[in-house]
């Protein structure tokens, strides 16, 4: 199977996702029988590290009335479902022995049993990771803890482990921080109103809830707030795992080269790099002694390669 292929397009996976600049019957594969049980003993940690914006906001309030985090994370399940199954037909499905998955599911390893001091549900989460061969730019974690990267994205900025885990700490940083219930629940209720939210959401038929949540967190756009905040999390989450922090600066002078052209910020949502740089040489202090005190991988992974 070629690592990569081009323009392979699944209808189900949403359009944002990382590097994006629009937010810009499954086969899943779960990482590791024992992490659970790692995640939900894993001990309370003091509050050290960066400093976020309150999830107590006007729009998280019509969140919580809105729409159910059960179903918010159903519906990110069955859409997750939908897109591995969609790429398991196409053949671009990669298998849990390649090692480029095993790379993926081996950093979340060690990355997931600090995310329920972000948000308690996690340590319930069935956390799964899968790779597809697509030559896109682009990872995502659906609601509940469901992570995808695309191939393109390891193999066109030849991505480092440290890099690789800043990825994945900003994509799940979402999913912890709820970004997706609160944007659907603040579009709804400015648009509408409260009264007729509900129905917009699907609430008033539960049998279509998790249709129409999924199909809206297919087309979600997360703000500019998000998407600071998503980096900020996520750099706190690679720090605790042992990976490098300042990783995030050459991430993102890799996706700054491989995106010339991109619109300026204020026609974006999603920061441009030269601002997300800035924001994370910041803060870099701010996760440095955690950093320094995290056991150190006892793996390193080469980068990957285009094959076939």
């Amino acid at each position: 199977m070629d690592f990569m292929r081009s323009n392979i397009h699944l209808p189900s996976a949403p359009q944002h996702g990382f590097g994006r600049c629009d937010c810009h019957a499954g086969i899943p594969r779960r990482v590791f029988t024992g992490l659970l049980l790692a995640t939900a003993s894993a001990p309370l940690l003091a509050r050290e590290g960066v400093e976020v914006k309150t999830k107590d906001s006007w729009a998280m309030r019509q969140a919580k009335k809105l729409i159910s985090a059960d179903k918010v994370e159903q519906a990110g399940a069955q859409q997750y479902q939908q897109t591995m199954g969609q790429a398991a037909q196409k053949n671009v499905l990669l298998p849990s022995n390649h090692p480029q998955v095993q790379r993926l599911a081996y950093i979340a390893k060690r990355m997931l049993p600090f995310t329920d001091v972000w948000n308690p549900r996690a340590s319930q989460w069935k956390w799964e990771v899968n790779l597809i061969a697509s030559d896109e730019l682009n990872a995502f974690c659906m609601p509940g803890g469901k992570i995808a990267f695309y191939s393109g994205i390891l193999v066109k900025l030849q991505l480092t482990d440290d890099e690789v885990a800043t990825i994945m700490g900003h994509e799940v940083a979402h999913a912890l921080r709820e970004h997706a219930r609160e944007r659907m629940a603040k579009s709804a209720a400015t648009q509408l109103g409260a009264g007729l939210a509900s129905s917009l959401l699907g609430l008033g038929d539960m049998g279509n809830t998790a249709l129409n949540i999924g199909t809206q967190l297919v087309s979600l756009s997360f703000s500019r707030s998000d998407e600071s905040d998503a980096d900020l999390v996520g750099m706190e989450l690679a720090a605790r795992a042992g990976y490098d922090p300042k990783a995030g600066v050459s991430l993102w002078q890799k996706m700054g080269a491989a995106n010339k052209g991109a619109p300026p910020q204020w026609l974006s949502t999603h920061p441009a790099g030269k601002t997300r740089i800035s924001d994370i040489q910041k803060n870099v202090a701010e996760v440095a002694d955690l950093y320094a005190k995290a056991p150190k991988p006892d793996r390193q992974f080469p980068v990957a390669k285009a094959t076939g």
